[in-house]
Formats: C-alpha cells, sequence, structure tokens
C-alpha cells in the first residue's frame, strides 16, 4: 500500500516554442527510474499547443493511446484513413496495434489546444489498427466519476485492447465529491482546477498521485471545482 504524489512543476518539460508539454513519466529524452510507468500506464502527457501548429505524420505500434482534450480542438488524420476533430469531453483512442501512422495538429488558426495523451500497453500484440471517438459530455454532467475508456466491453465507453485497464474522468463542481476506484494501481491526474483527496490532501492543476493498493478514496474539489483523469489498472 502505498501513496506517491507528483506535484505540476516535478514533471518532465519539453518546451519548443509551439509545444508546451509536462510529462508524468519517462518520455523522449527524459528518463528517471522512479517514472518508468505506474501500472500499465506509460505516458501521461499535458501537452498546450499554438495556433496552426502540431506533430506532423508519424508512426505507433502495439500501443493504446488515449486523447482528451481541455481546451480547443484536436484534428487527427492516420493511414487507416480516420479523420477526426477532438473537442473538450469527446473521448478518442487509437490502436496502433500492428502499425500506424497519424498526424495530430491544433485545428485553429488563432488559439492555442490544451490535451492531454495517455498511453497504455495492450494485453494483445499485433493487432489491426484501430480509432474510435465518443461524446461523453452529457454522461459527465450527471456528477462523480464517468467510465470513459474500458477494456472490458463497458457499454458507453470507447475500448482500448486492454482488460485490465480502465480510464475514468469527472468535472466536479467546487465543493463535489467523487469516489476514486479501487484496482491495483490508480493515478490520479487533476487536469484542471483544485480539489483535496482522502489519506493525501491538497492537490492543484497538473499534479498526479499514484495510488497501489489504497482501496477506494474520496475526491473533494476546491472552489473553482476541478476536471479529473483517473487511471484504474492492474
Amino acid at each position: 500500500m502505498t501513496i506517491t504524489v507528483q506535484r505540476a512543476d516535478e514533471r518532465f518539460l519539453t518546451d519548443v516554442g509551439w509545444l508546451h508539454s509536462r510529462h508524468s513519466f519517462n518520455f523522449g529524452p527524459h528518463f528517471s527510474p522512479m517514472h518508468t510507468q505506474h501500472g500499465l500506464l506509460l505516458v501521461n502527457n499535458d501537452d498546450v499547443v499554438a495556433p496552426g501548429q502540431g506533430v506532423g505524420t508519424h508512426g505507433h505500434r502495439d500501443m493504446e493511446i488515449v486523447t482528451w482534450v481541455l481546451s480547443g480542438r484536436v484534428e487527427h488524420r492516420d493511414s487507416e484513413g480516420n479523420h477526426g476533430v477532438l473537442y473538450p469531453g469527446l473521448a478518442q483512442r487509437m490502436s496502433a496495434g500492428a502499425g500506424i501512422r497519424h498526424s495530430e495538429m491544433n485545428a485553429s488558426p488563432d488559439e492555442p489546444v490544451h490535451f492531454i495523451q495517455m498511453w497504455v500497453l495492450p494485453d494483445t500484440q499485433g493487432v489491426q489498427p484501430g480509432y474510435e471517438q465518443r461524446d461523453l459530455n452529457a454522461e459527465l454532467g450527471l456528477g462523480g466519476l464517468v467510465r470513459l475508456a474500458s477494456g472490458q466491453g463497458h457499454p458507453g465507453t470507447i475500448h482500448i485492447h486492454q482488460q485490465h485497464a480502465e480510464l475514468w474522468g469527472g468535472r466536479p463542481g467546487p465543493g463535489a465529491s467523487a469516489i476514486v476506484p479501487d484496482a491495483p494501481h490508480v493515478h490520479v491526474f487533476v487536469a484542471l482546477g483544485s480539489g483535496d483527496l482522502e489519506s493525501v490532501g491538497a492537490l492543484g492543476t497538473g499534479d498526479a498521485v499514484r495510488l497501489t493498493d489504497e482501496g477506494s478514496l474520496v475526491f473533494t474539489a476546491g472552489p473553482e471545482g476541478a476536471e479529473l483523469l483517473v487511471w484504474a489498472t492492474e
């Protein structure tokens, strides 16, 4: 049973002008043995991309990649012929599988886009590359945490090829509470706002908590509310 808090300014930083990215785990040239992964979660990148900029066509293999937009819009294109414009409340999954090439661009010529991109290991290698998106704004408006992605066939979620992982999201209003799921490995990320996590204390924008066999905890949003992303994995 362990609790590890990672503060926003403790994350790795990539800043190349058009891209300002904070990495919760090892990514690109950034490495520390303390930040290899948490359970099945390997990447939690907090990206801000300048207007009209983005990452051109590049490839991935055998990875489940989930993107969640906080503000602005991301335009996605890939070698399987998929095209989508992602906005807040729209969950997107790309399964790299046997190999896929894609681009991610800021869809606006005059506004930055802010999004979180998360990678989990698949439970099957070499699957057919795939893409899925689902608008979950209505469900998020009901309060609490909403299951956004699942490898267990839960209806109303995007599907990932990893039966031992689920992604939850929530937008608790000021003073509202949400119950963090119980799993061997839980990663709680405060994407926006602030709050208080039971047994941990105060958390702000960009802070994360890695829980190992801690059971269900309660998160209570601060005076401006919060937006949470929570991975529960083996």
